[in-house]
């Protein structure tokens, strides 16, 4: 049974879901205008995600926190399919057939909100100590993040691994570990990266590499190049937009979404979006610092890490600053898998800073909004 009490609106946090608004809005203006059909799937994925957002915002989060083992194990056994099981596309084995419905998964997709819930539940049972995580404990919760980044990075999917591995031991180090332990990953990383790069990765990934460090671009970002320096102040009207109107611009409703958003609105409009993830970014750092409940700080904190990551890599290759990867811009570019993802975690976000308080169950199990 439900008791529902208005004063649940007291504790909603609805700055972060009126920053998102424009970003969703501007994003179904820009693909709208670039492929009408894409605009028209982009908008039913917007409306999927809103339902998935309620359903999983109603949910008993923490009451059911013992379950979280369970999703995170079974996103791994869902990764191990793909090995055994998974369906190849371009040279990678990424997905999984679902049978007699004619569609695939992506599991890597998965793994994002369930390694952040792995995390939450982790450091919530076992906080850090004084001086930050010692050598044991560090050791553990790096198991739960280092078995995803390699089923992962195999496929091979190197940058969602790597995301993966940044929001894992960015969390980590957030909340506490031990000085030494980070001086020693740090030249460990120095002393393994040429090692790394001359063994660990696949050819194509090199050539991302020797494509960026080049002096000259590759031909996607050169486009890319251009219709931001088009774009002056301002923006060009839709009939000007030569890049992505006569389609120089490549993967214009996603990877380079951002140069389409520069063209179209200029370097304002540019920044204008800039500052509404610089504003997002921040508060949810705020509400992280300023909470001691580890599930949010946790939650929170993988978050706005989350979002940093995926529009600090996706800008900067649209401007030659990066490798070009397959990083969307956060909840902006076209594709239901990201956005979806996003939509789930900042429901669990609200939900445990709605129901924060310990009386919001009572003995009967009826949950209490309050």
């Amino acid at each position: 049974m439900w008791r529902f009490d208005k004063s649940i609106l007291s504790q909603f946090d609805f700055f972060s879901i009126i920053l998102i608004i424009p970003l969703v809005i501007m994003s179904h203006w820009l693909i709208g205008e670039a492929v009408p059909a894409l605009a028209d799937k982009q908008l039913a994925y917007v409306g999927i995600a809103f339902i998935v957002f309620l359903i999983v915002f109603v949910l008993p989060i923490r009451r059911m926190s013992w379950l979280i083992p369970f999703i995170y194990w079974g996103n791994i056994a869902l990764l191990l399919g793909v090995e055994f099981f998974g369906h190849s596309r371009l040279g990678a084995q990424r997905w999984i057939d679902i049978p007699f419905i004619n569609a695939t998964i992506q599991p890597s997709e998965f793994v994002k909100p369930a390694l952040i819930l792995m995390l939450a539940y982790l450091i919530h049972k076992n906080p850090p100590p004084l001086h930050g995580y010692r050598l044991k404990d560090f050791l553990r919760i790096s198991l739960y993040i280092l078995l995803p980044f390699v089923l992962i990075a195999k496929e091979p999917d190197l940058g969602t691994a790597l995301v993966l591995l940044l929001i894992g031991y960015g969390v980590l180090f957030y909340v506490g570990v031990y000085w030494k332990i980070v001086a020693a990953i740090v030249a460990g990383i120095l002393l393994i990266s040429p090692l790394a790069y001359k063994y660990g990765l696949h050819d194509y990934q090199k050539t991302r590499i020797t494509d960026f460090l080049g002096a000259k671009p590759s031909y996607h970002v050169q486009q890319s190049i251009i219709a931001i320096g088009s774009g002056g102040w301002t923006g060009k009207d839709k009939e000007n937009a030569t890049q992505t109107q006569m389609k120089f611009l490549p993967i214009a409703t996603s990877d380079f979404i951002f140069a389409f958003v520069v063209e179209r609105t200029g370097f304002l409009g540019a920044l204008a979006l800039i500052l509404l993830y610089a504003m997002l970014i921040l508060h949810l750092l705020s509400l992280s610092i300023f909470n001691n409940d580890y599930f949010i700080k946790v939650v929170t904190v993988s978050i706005s890490f989350m979002i940093f990551i995926y529009m600090g890599v996706n800008i900067s290759m649209t401007i030659g600053y990066a490798p070009v990867v397959g990083v969307p811009l956060p909840m902006f570019s076209y594709g239901g898998s990201s956005f979806l993802n996003f939509m789930v975690l900042f429901a669990i976000m609200e939900n445990l800073i709605t129901f924060r308080y310990k009386d919001m169950y009572d003995k009967s199990g009826t949950k209490s909004f309050v």
